[in-house]
């Protein structure tokens, strides 16, 4: 098999500097000091591209986004899967954009990383990278997926729960593919998505992201929401809940809605499915033409808007395609 490794930056490469860790690691000759271990793969099966410049995620934008998907195209017909080294503040961000932009890749792609980098005696590196490895050598891993801490997770389902365990990541409403061990346990899910032919490239877009919070005023909301955004992802409480007895609250979702911005509402809870209008302090927005993010995680949510709008969708378009399956990220509701 022949493997491509998109490296982007990250913990996993980093070292130590007199401003803290910053990208820098020989990630080339450690690679090559791995594969020289293996009896499954060698040097010549693998290629690696690092990205340049290296960042940490946390400075992760839709244009690094682009450049995975640009280099993961230009070596597409080289390789049979594909894994992208990556910093784990934003990997699930990076993982959920991946999902809807290669609908039509055809070949799998495994994303990973470290807590800690790869020069550290207690890092985690070695086993999340062999992980991915196996992953892609076992034939079962499709679209895009992401490895971390044992655990093999839909790329677009996943969020980080933790900033120091190995097992850093859950996938809050859906659960695991697969789980390491010997042999690997694999877990059933299929919730395929519609696809999305040709999409056009990533570009950055101006989406507010707001948290609803105890004795949040409307003015402050208003706030907020000056100058208007292009989207609105507002995490709302439960289900989609919101002070509907805070004195303007829902007339400024409403305002807001008629100007021709949508406004999309997710969950604070990580294990959620927001039904709006389920409650009567959803009902108002609801009724307005608010949507509701159904069991996305907030990662896969706010990645689907930066891609919908990318794509020159109109509001009512965007608003409609949150309810709908791309790339399997929303469990659709059946009557």
């Amino acid at each position: 098999m022949r493997i491509h490794i998109t490296y982007t930056g990250g913990t996993i490469g980093m070292i130590e500097s007199d401003h803290g860790l910053v990208p820098g690691a020989d990630m080339r000759g450690w690679l090559h000091r791995l594969l020289g271990e293996s009896d499954e793969l060698s040097d010549g099966d693998v290629t690696l591209t690092e990205l340049d410049p290296l960042i940490d995620s946390s400075n992760a934008t839709p244009e690094n986004w682009q450049s995975m998907i640009d280099d993961l195209w230009a070596h597409r017909d080289e390789a049979d899967a594909f894994i992208v080294l990556h910093g784990t503040d934003t990997m699930s961000y990076s993982s959920a954009a991946l999902s809807y932009a290669l609908t039509g890749f055809g070949k799998p792609v495994i994303f990973t990383g470290s807590q800690h980098p790869l020069g550290k005696i207690e890092s985690d590196a070695t086993a999340n990278m062999t992980g991915a490895l196996n992953a892609a050598l076992s034939g079962r891993a499709t679209g895009v997926s992401l490895f971390f801490g044992h655990h093999l997770f839909a790329g677009n389902r996943v969020t980080k729960a933790s900033s120091w365990a190995f097992e850093g990541f859950n996938s809050p409403s859906t659960g695991m593919l697969a789980c390491t061990g010997t042999p690997w346990q694999w877990e059933s899910f299929d919730n395929p998505g519609e696809g999305w032919p040709n999409p056009k490239p990533y570009t950055r877009h101006d989406v507010a992201v707001i948290d609803t919070v105890p004795g949040m005023s409307a003015k402050r909301l208003a706030a907020m929401l000056n100058p208007l955004p292009e989207a609105v992802l507002l995490r709302a409480y439960g289900v989609g809940n919101i002070p509907s007895l805070e004195p303007g609250f829902a007339d400024v979702i409403t305002d807001t809605l008629d100007s021709g911005v949508p406004v999309i509402v997710a969950s604070q809870c990580e294990q959620a499915n927001v039904l709006l209008g389920h409650y009567e302090t959803s009902n108002a927005i609801a009724q307005a033409g608010a949507v509701g993010t159904g069991d996305m995680t907030l990662e896969a949510a706010y990645a689907k808007v930066v891609f919908l709008l990318s794509q020159g969708l109109s509001s009512s378009e965007l608003s409609a395609w949150m309810g709908r399956s791309i790339a399997g990220e929303i469990t659709l509701q059946h009557d």
